[in-house]
């Protein structure tokens, strides 16, 4: 399988960890490509029309995007899934920290790219509105905690990870842990799993 990639995109990172957790990373070779948002990659929309990483190729030629159904495609190779529960409600528990952890990816994109404008371009409503709602998602995982520490590992508890892991390398300024020690706790532990270790976020710009 091709994988278009890139180190510096938390949606690639969320399936290359996805990849090394369910031992897949010998099936897998990346390609890198850049994606960005101000500028169409004509190449990468022969596989993927919406321009974006992650992109998957199989083998037969089908192509998947993106990485929700990346993860959960490569997840259903093992004879027992390990990343998405197959009953309810853990499956919907999952789910929806994992609908958290890619809303939380997705408002600091719009958050960076609102940054990267150029002088006087820039909306100080969007960026107000995206800090605001990050920290709202920030102090819902605190609240829910438990809901993080009470499970097995799954897409949700990966996802989470690879978003705070998003605001460390993009908006250190945060400093997130503040105030959040149980949340701080949980991430310190997820840094440790092998899979994030061996994809760590790389600034190659």
């Amino acid at each position: 399988m091709k994988m278009h990639w890139s180190p510096r995109s938390p949606f690639v990172r969320k399936a290359m960890i996805a990849i090394h957790e369910l031992g897949l990373q010998d099936q897998v070779a990346c390609v890198r490509t850049v994606a960005s948002p101000f500028k169409a990659h004509e190449a990468l929309m022969d596989d993927n029309p919406l321009s974006k990483l992650p992109t998957l190729v199989l083998d037969d030629g089908t192509v998947v995007y993106d990485s929700h159904v990346i993860c959960e495609y490569l997840d259903s190779l093992n004879d027992k899934p390990r990343l998405f529960p197959a009953a309810w409600p853990e499956r919907l528990v999952a789910l929806r920290n994992e609908a958290l952890g890619d809303g939380l990816m997705d408002f600091g994109l719009l958050w960076l790219i609102e940054r990267l404008r150029g002088e006087g371009m820039q909306s100080a409503d969007l960026v107000a509105a995206n800090a605001r709602k990050v920290e709202r998602v920030l102090a819902r995982l605190e609240a829910d905690v438990e809901l993080l520490t009470g499970r097995p590992f799954d897409i949700g508890h990966l996802t989470v990870g690879t978003a705070l892991g998003y605001l460390d390398f993009r908006f250190p300024f945060l400093e997130w842990r503040n105030g959040r020690p149980a949340l701080a706790a949980w991430h310190g532990e997820f840094l440790e799993r092998p899979s994030v270790k061996a994809n760590p976020v790389v600034d190659d710009s």
